[in-house]
């Protein structure tokens, strides 16, 4: 890695504060935080050997994000793409589908399957911890680890606030939050968040619900409990599966936005074109049921008991996989009908231990978790008439038979997951603290595939018995100012255990380790804050072929990731705020090969920009009770597969909005895209298959707090 991959990289979260006569960068603060995400010893950001960033509710609101996605999107360095069969899936630090996904601090089997592109209203915070954390969100985080934090209730206050907006694409969006306590020793809690639009791909309505209800209850001062039931849903009239690159001489308006794959182009001529079928249909529904209680046994010891259960019904039936025909000059369709119903449930509980050694401070957790998953799914693969590529006859669904499914599976997969885990933070001196914290886990995976269509079935599983760890540092020049360093220890599958087929059940997990080391520091009273680090990071044990016989899959291939990051919020005076992140790294397979021995080493994984960057700025006088913000993110650019031979160009979007606050609110106008940029910011599927960004659209919300 060259030493010029120090990140420059830079996101702004500015917002009008209360009083109409200063600034407030938001997500200033952030290293006095205690993020979740990083552990349970209870550590601030700044003791935490490990870059961590919170996006928060207001930092939402003032950006205007308004998905889980955007969130994502918004916290530095992360990229993440609306793959309808993915949803919600990032690339950071170099790596794809190596992230693991907590909500409300709980992680279920292959968690990406639970994820949607959920309303950011419903969170109070979403925290994004980079490098490998399976120390404390177990397999699959070898990139990181992203929690999705609710609202929940607070004791001694009643507060409330709504939204209410409008915009493009008929977009609209309904929202409340209300926490109302309830005596000396109680306090309840609900959000709702509704919304739909007509989508700016024809024929792609959607609609969501999102609705929560908590309560917190501290019969004694040592003592809470806290209850909480979130739902969500969301339905699809069609998907939007992305759009295939086609030939230049069938281009009516070709575009620089993807190239090469032997000169195929994406065609601006199809940025609404949708290729699904008439009656394409997805539903989704999920209830998480949860449950805390926190005891104190002394002022030093804390017992904690998480209880969680989950229940979850997906249904999609939908023409996907779009890819051109160069023969015909079509569009040839694959068909897809997938249903997953998922249960699953955990038990969690740790003791944390905060009392002196040998006259140092020195804080403990240790722990145990019991998990189990239920998982079935109909899975039906087929073909759909291929069609025209600017005006598709896009038919009808087919009937489930083996004419039209040459794949007809159902498939039930169990998970068993016992770990065991234990963290410690010792400060040697009271500048001087190390962290170290090790785990183990027992995951049994039961699986069966039934052909449907022979009458035949697969049964296999397999046990995996991981251990990880992490061992780091952190140092205060100053008490503001942190020098920190980490050596972290990931596992991951080779692919997702509920969908893992028989012949990769039989390989071990994959192995990562991670280094880093950066600076935390801030200016007191100033609000500024700068986080920068270096980091490297590798994954061995990844599926490749043998060299000698390409057809035989084996464990040897290797993936590297080296760069740097840099966020920085600067509140350049009362009226003015700035904010910067930047990453830049080098990210590469060092050692793959694939199916007919074509050698990937050298080349980069798909979906991983290595150049992001965002500009924030907000400017909030005191003369007027007006804020006006604006952003700029650029996106580098990045590969739609592994051969590296189809390349989607590097993208810059515009921001800009205008809030006046009033006594009965706050009025937003905001504008996206405004240079009406023409990109593609993800990819999936098929390799000559990509996602275009929306074209410019504006909306106008109306927020009011009581």
């Amino acid at each position: 890695m060259k030493t010029s991959l120090i990140t420059l990289a830079l996101c702004l979260t500015a917002t009008a504060a209360q009083a109409q006569d200063t600034v407030v960068v938001t997500g200033q603060r952030q290293l006095e935080e205690t993020p979740d995400v990083a552990g349970r010893l209870g550590l601030t950001n700044r003791e935490t050997p490990a870059t961590v960033d919170s996006i928060m509710q207001d930092q939402m609101q003032a950006q205007g994000l308004r998905s889980a996605i955007e969130v994502l999107n918004a916290a530095p360095g992360v990229a993440a793409g609306n793959l309808p069969g993915s949803i919600g899936s990032v690339s950071m630090r170099g790596f794809t589908r190596a992230v693991n996904y907590l909500y409300d601090g709980v992680r279920m089997a292959n968690s990406d399957v639970g994820v949607r592109n959920w309303d950011a209203w419903m969170f109070e915070r979403v925290e994004v911890i980079k490098g490998p954390a399976s120390v404390t969100s177990g397999d699959g985080a070898l990139a990181g680890a992203i929690s999705l934090v609710p609202r929940r209730p607070e004791i001694g206050r009643t507060v409330g606030e709504a939204l209410a907006s409008f915009g493009s694409f008929d977009t609209a969006r309904l929202a409340a939050d209300v926490n109302v306590p309830i005596g000396q020793s109680v306090a309840v809690r609900g959000d709702v968040a509704w919304s739909r639009t007509s989508g700016w791909v024809d024929d792609t309505d959607a609609h969501t619900l999102a609705a929560a209800v908590s309560l917190l209850w501290q019969p004694a001062p040592r003592l809470s409990l806290t209850l909480s039931a979130d739902y969500t849903g969301d339905r699809q009239s069609s998907f939007y599966y992305g759009t295939p690159i086609v030939s230049r001489a069938v281009a009516r308006d070709p575009s620089d936005a993807v190239s090469g794959s032997a000169g195929l182009v994406l065609d601006r001529a199809m940025r609404r074109v949708n290729f699904d079928t008439l009656d394409a249909r997805g539903t989704s529904d999920a209830v998480w049921l949860r449950a805390r209680a926190r005891y104190a046994l002394s002022d030093a010891v804390t017992l904690t008991s998480d209880t969680s259960w989950y229940d979850g019904q997906r249904r999609w039936r939908d023409g996907d996989e779009y890819s051109f025909n160069p023969a015909s000059r079509r569009i040839d369709r694959s068909a897809t009908r997938i249903t997953h119903d998922h249960q699953f449930w955990n038990q969690r509980l740790q003791l944390a231990v905060d009392a002196p050694v040998a006259g140092l401070r020195n804080r403990f957790a240790a722990g145990a978790e019991f998990g189990h998953t239920d998982f079935f799914t109909q899975r039906r693969f087929g073909t759909l008439p291929s069609v025209d590529p600017f005006a598709p006859d896009r038919g009808t669904f087919p009937a489930d038979t083996p004419a039209n499914f040459a794949t007809r599976q159902d498939v039930t997969a169990d998970v068993d997951q016992l770990s065991l885990f234990a963290e410690d933070a010792l400060n040697l001196t009271p500048a001087w603290l190390v962290v170290g914290g090790v785990r183990y886990d027992r995951i049994t995976l039961d699986r069966s595939v039934l052909n449907v269509t022979a009458g035949t079935t697969l049964a296999y599983g397999q046990t995996y018995d991981p251990v990880t760890w992490r061992v780091g540092t952190v140092y205060s020049v100053t008490p503001r100012t942190q020098l920190f360093a980490q050596y972290t220890r990931a596992v991951t599958p080779v692919s997702g255990l509920l969908f893992i087929s028989a012949a990769n059940a039989r390989f071990d997990l994959t192995t990562g380790r991670s280094y880093e080391a950066g600076l935390k520091t801030s200016l007191t009273g100033s609000g500024v804050e700068l986080t920068a680090s270096l980091f490297d990071i590798r994954q061995d044990d990844i599926l490749t072929r043998d060299p000698a016989n390409p057809a035989i899959s084996v464990q040897g291939g290797s993936l590297r990731s080296r760069g740097g990051e840099v966020s920085l919020n600067v509140p350049v005076t009362r009226e003015l705020g700035v904010a910067l992140s930047g990453t830049l790294l080098d990210a590469k397979y060092l050692t793959l090969i694939e199916a007919g021995g074509a050698d990937r080493s050298g080349n980069r994984p798909p979906n991983v920009p290595e150049r992001v960057a965002d500009l924030t700025v907000t400017y909030a006088p005191r003369a007027a009770p007006v804020t006006l913000s604006g952003s700029v993110r650029h996106t580098g650019d990045m590969y739609t597969a592994n051969a590296n031979t189809v390349r989607i160009a590097p993208f810059t979007t515009v921001e800009a909005a205008v809030a006046w606050r009033t006594s009965a609110g706050t009025l937003t106008l905001r504008g996206r895209n405004l240079t009406n940029a023409f990109y593609a910011d993800w990819s999936g599927y098929a390799s000559g298959l990509v996602f275009v960004g929306a074209p410019r659209s504006v909306d106008l919300a109306f927020t009011r707090r009581f």
